[in-house]
Formats: C-alpha cells, sequence, structure tokens
C-alpha cells in the first residue's frame, strides 16, 4: 500500500462517491450487477484503502497481497475500488462494456493488471485463491491472499472442496469474506438452499471463521487485521444488504442485474447525497 490507510470515518466517504459511481457506470452502460455491487463496496473499500499491501503503481510487483473477486458479476464494484485506489483513472468507468475496453462485464486479468485472475463463472475464486496461498508458503512468501465470494455462490461444491484442502494445508495466509446479503438471482438464498449454520460451518471446516457487519468499517478493518490464529485459514460472514444505500434498490431480489433507468440515476444519486 502507497496511501495512508483510510480510517472509518473516511472509507465511509470514499465508499459514498464510489457508490455514486457504479450507479452513473451502470446506468450508463445499461448493463451491470447493480444490487451485488452495492453490497460489496464497503468490502472492496475496505481492503483497497486499509488492508491490502498493493502497489497500484506496480500491480505485479512480486510480493503484493494477492486480492481476488469471485463474484466476477459484481466487476462494476471491483473496477471501481481499483480506479479510485489509483490503477486507471476514474473517467475510464464511462468505458465500461464498450467496445475494446479493458472494462469488460467480467474481470479479465489479460485486458486489466492488477486483475488477479479472470472470475465469472462461480465457485472458482476461492479454488484459485488456495492455490495462491499454497504458493506463497511453498516460496516462504510474506504476502496474503484475500477472495471475496457472494453467499449465492458458496452453493457451489467447488468452494467446499477448497475449504477442506485449505485448512488441511493450514494456511493461515488465506482470507475469505462471504458478502452475506442473503439474496441471489432470482431468489433469497435460504429458499434456494440453506446457508445458516454458515459461521459455525466453516469452523466445523477447521476455519477461524466469524461474524461481521459488512457495512461498519470499523469492525471490517479490525477483524481483517486482527491477529491470525496459527494454521488456520480466516473466514469472515459479512452481514449486507444487496443494494445498500438505495432504499428502493435495498433488499429488493429484483435488483440482482436490473437496470435503473436515468430518472432512477437521478434519485438514487440524491439519496447518496442527502444520506438517506
Amino acid at each position: 500500500m502507497i496511501r495512508k490507510p483510510l480510517g472509518p470515518d473516511e472509507l465511509a466517504e470514499q465508499c459514498c462517491q464510489m457508490r455514486k459511481t457504479i450507479i452513473q457506470t451502470i446506468g450508463n452502460a445499461n448493463m451491470g450487477h447493480i444490487g451485488g455491487d452495492l453490497s460489496v463496496i464497503d468490502i472492496l473499500g475496505t481492503l483497497y484503502f486499509n488492508v491490502l499491501q498493493v502497489n497500484p503503481e506496480d500491480p505485479i510487483a512480486p510480493d503484493r497481497d494477492r486480492f481476488i473477486l469471485s463474484k466476477g458479476h459484481c466487476a462494476v464494484a471491483l473496477y471501481t475500488a481499483m480506479a479510485y485506489a489509483g490503477y486507471f483513472p476514474v473517467e475510464e468507468m464511462s468505458t465500461f462494456v464498450q467496445p475494446q475496453s479493458r472494462l469488460n462485464g467480467h474481470p479479465c486479468n489479460e485486458k486489466l493488471p492488477g486483475v488477479e485472475t479472470s472470475t465469472g463463472p462461480l465457485g472458482h475464486g476461492l479454488p484459485v485463491g488456495v492455490g495462491a496461498a499454497i504458493g506463497a508458503k511453498i516460496q516462504k512468501k510474506p504476502w496474503q491472499v484475500y477472495v471475496v465470494v457472494g453467499d449465492g455462490e458458496i452453493q457451489e461444491g467447488s468452494n467446499w472442496e477448497a475449504a477442506m484442502t485449505a485448512a488441511y494445508k493450514k494456511l493461515d495466509n488465506l482470507t475469505l469474506i462471504i458478502d452475506r446479503n442473503r439474496l441471489q438471482q432470482g431468489d433469497r438464498t435460504d429458499d434456494v438452499t440453506s446457508l445458516e449454520p454458515l459461521t459455525e460451518r466453516f469452523k466445523s471446516f477447521g476455519w477461524d471463521s466469524l461474524e461481521v457487519d459488512g457495512h461498519d468499517y470499523g469492525a471490517l478493518i479490525e477483524a481483517l487485521k486482527a491477529p491470525r490464529v496459527e494454521s488456520k485459514p480466516r473466514c469472515l460472514v459479512a452481514n449486507t444488504f444487496k443494494g445498500k444505500g438505495v432504499s428502493f434498490i435495498q433488499d429488493r431480489v429484483e435488483w440482482h442485474h436490473k437496470v435503473p433507468s436515468p430518472e432512477q440515476v437521478e434519485e438514487a444519486l440524491n439519496e447518496l447525497e442527502r444520506g438517506v
């Protein structure tokens, strides 16, 4: 990290601005996954502006921390965090999904430096993260691996294979963050496949597992920077709201990938400006 870490109050201001950019980007492109972008942006903001040891001016520095957004359909949130962190100009967000843009509908590591691995098909990010954490252990490198997944994505069996492997390999350099917004495409997660008790399930797999308010910047910082339990990977079940910050989007299943009209974009921006 080449900047001074932002504290909770500064993160609140930063993430409010990033929410505005997310809404404008999706509205302009007429494409995106606004609900999940708004649920995860506080997590991404905390990572990029307080936790991750990365250098946007040298995005492939050998000893950088590795971050993987497994829920790749929320690419706008990732691009927004990266842009504000200095990986590319914020103005480039206006090119999202345009021809020849580096900002694909799903993140592509061959197009955009700083994207660790291409994601989109769900259930792949944690297995890749486990491999990266094993690689760091083999090479005796100090960098950490962070993976963010969606809670609907946890229904993918590949995550549980990776969870078993991470515990078996004692990957205390790996942190998994679950964006627990309780909604997925078309329904509530627990009406599709019950995930609870999610925190206890990861504990039973041998992880250091805890719950946190995914919109509380102080709590996120404390949990992400807490001393590691030796030989255990860490799982944070971050309780969030899909569409957080915009009243007519928040906790509404239809906003998984619904696009706001120009009038709704304006309404959402006004809400954020007023702090509603």
